[in-house]
């Protein structure tokens, strides 16, 4: 299974030392285009409503989390880049699509803005269900809430203008936009003042055999 590993390019001996963490998480990238409409829908948000206090992703930053591991040992990430190529091997890629607009909570005070995710074979279920087998095989605790795949967009730090802001991202068509699930990442994020920072430690090719 073609496996992309750059562990040692980020982490020289000589600079990180064996009780170092990484925050850590698994995701799958997403295509320029998409990435473009993203910008698009922000951008129509913060212009209907200017006043509201929100904090937006980074549009090149945005990939479909399946595991977020948070701060892990650095010696034990090349066994998580294991655990995800065993999780691809054998499979071909498929299709999902982007679509629908959504709010974490339902109901009450808004704090998350989101992008569903259509699974429309199961696939990605599928991949993210043997990513957590594989995973805890590599001695990583398995996630006990069920999946629910979405992008988020932003999240809302003050309550000024949230529900005006929410309520106008839930009116706002997203076009559909299917992508092809070809490659899972491990990505480590480094949080900075400026936003965080991701670097991809290893790609994972989904190519049945």
């Amino acid at each position: 299974m073609p496996t992309s590993f750059a562990l040692r390019a980020h982490c020289r001996q000589d600079v990180c030392a064996p009780s170092q963490a990484w925050r850590v998480f698994c995701a799958i990238e997403l295509p320029r285009a998409v990435r473009e409409e993203f910008t698009r829908h922000i951008n129509r948000l913060k212009k209907t409503v200017p006043g509201a206090r929100a904090s937006w992703g980074r549009v090149e930053n945005l990939h479909l989390t399946l595991k977020f591991l948070g701060d892990i040992p650095v010696a034990s990430i090349q066994g998580l880049s294991a655990a995800a190529g065993r999780s691809v091997a054998g499979l071909s890629p498929f299709r999902i699509s982007l679509e629908q607009t959504g709010v974490f909570p339902p109901h009450g005070a808004p704090r998350v803005l989101w992008i569903g995710v259509k699974d429309m074979e199961g696939k990605l279920a599928a991949l993210h269900a043997r990513l957590e087998i594989e995973s805890e095989k590599a001695g990583f605790p398995k996630e006990t809430r069920t999946f629910h795949p979405h992008l988020t967009l932003a999240r809302l730090r003050k309550p000024q203008h949230a529900r005006r802001l929410a309520t106008a991202h839930l009116a706002l068509a997203f076009e559909p936009a299917e992508i092809e699930v070809a490659e899972l990442l491990v990505i480590r994020s480094e949080l900075r003042n400026e936003g965080s920072r991701y670097t991809t430690i290893s790609r994972h090719q989904l190519l049945a055999q």
